[in-house]
């Protein structure tokens, strides 16, 4: 039997792919949940999807107190740290997530490095990387960038992601175990859920299916499908190559207006309603002022933000499929669940 892995907010959109691959391969995987309600949902869901969990377990924990983490790493020799608020509306306090981002990092790093466990891999994302001011018209956002969470464009979750990160590697660093840490920063992540529940960024296809956006603000991201975020994840663990690094996943970039396109090219009879054409900036902003959601890509208006993942191949083999695969099955996917 392999080692035990401690994977973070298993219940999460991400994690469930990182402990199907883990189990796949012959790991033992524990799973923090912060209520063990969620444990036999989690479990099924996993099972349905063709895992073996016969060593599968979980635990209690929650990034904002101390209790049972301790308890959580014990024997473990490698942590998954994939727990991390994400909400689908963004709180008006922009520092309304970072104390639990923040601590609850510090909290999972704290015991795994007590443990002396081989790796922590923990997900970050691009949002740490690309939010700055002068950006120009296209981005090539490269594992030397940070966000500067001071800038006032950017949203909760930016600014709690950027400081989570940074309060790891600093951390990390102090401890003298930075060769121990790896973070994975994802772009747009797209792609079939393991079960019914699935990150915030599925949303924004089902939005786009139910004509919420008539027009698409000018924005673009890179995109990775969560497949391969989690395959990164598991690879990243294991490769000398990777340790003390900022892994960036992603595939190709599009804009929100071609992601429509490619909806309504590939299912013609139900994505009637997707966007046609862009909002101008302008409108936008304005619209900001008094929508949330809409506030969240005010940063990005306009650019076109790319990233080179090559050495990302190199240090780890992994290979990202192309955005339009990702896009088709996960409208493939909310089908079958009868989301749309």
């Amino acid at each position: 039997m392999k080692d035990l892995v401690l994977v973070t907010g298993i219940s999460g959109y991400i994690a469930r792919h990182v402990a199907h691959i883990l189990l796949s391969r012959g790991y033992q995987v524990r799973g923090t949940v912060r209520s063990i309600a969620k444990a036999d949902g989690v479990k099924k869901d996993l099972a349905d999807a063709g895992t073996d969990v016969s060593h599968l377990s979980f635990i209690e924990a929650d990034l904002e107190s101390d209790d049972n983490w301790s308890e959580a790493v014990k024997d473990c020799a490698y942590i998954q740290h994939i727990a991390s608020p994400f909400p689908l509306e963004q709180p008006s306090d922009r520092e309304a997530l970072v104390p639990a981002a923040r601590a609850g990092a510090q909290r999972v790093l704290a015991a795994g490095f007590a443990q002396n466990v081989k790796r922590v891999v923990m997900t970050s994302s691009m949002v740490s990387m690309m939010g700055k001011p002068g950006k120009g018209p296209t981005m090539d956002v490269t594992e030397d960038d940070w966000t500067q969470p001071s800038w006032r464009p950017l949203t909760a979750y930016a600014v709690s992601k950027t400081k989570a990160e940074l309060s790891a590697w600093e951390y990390a660093k102090v401890q003298g175990f930075e060769d121990k840490l790896t973070v994975i920063n994802p772009g747009l992540v797209l792609g079939p859920a393991i079960g019914t529940s699935f990150g915030a960024s599925l949303h924004l296809i089902e939005q786009m299916f139910a004509g919420e956006l008539p027009r698409a603000p000018k924005v673009a991201y890179p995109i990775v499908d969560v497949r391969d975020v989690a395959e990164l994840h598991v690879e990243a663990m294991l490769k000398q190559k990777s340790k003390g690094r900022r892994l960036i996943a992603a595939s190709n970039t599009l804009w929100l207006k071609d992601i429509a396109a490619i909806l309504r090219q590939n299912f013609p009879e139900k994505a009637k309603k997707t966007p046609k054409g862009e909002i101008p900036n302008f409108v936008v902003r304005m619209v900001s002022l008094f929508d949330d959601r809409i506030k969240a890509v005010v940063a990005d208006l306009g650019v076109f933000h790319t990233a080179d993942t090559s050495y990302v191949t190199n240090i780890t083999g992994v290979n990202f499929r192309p955005a339009e695969e990702s896009i088709i099955d996960t409208a493939q996917f909310l089908i079958d669940c009868n989301r749309l």
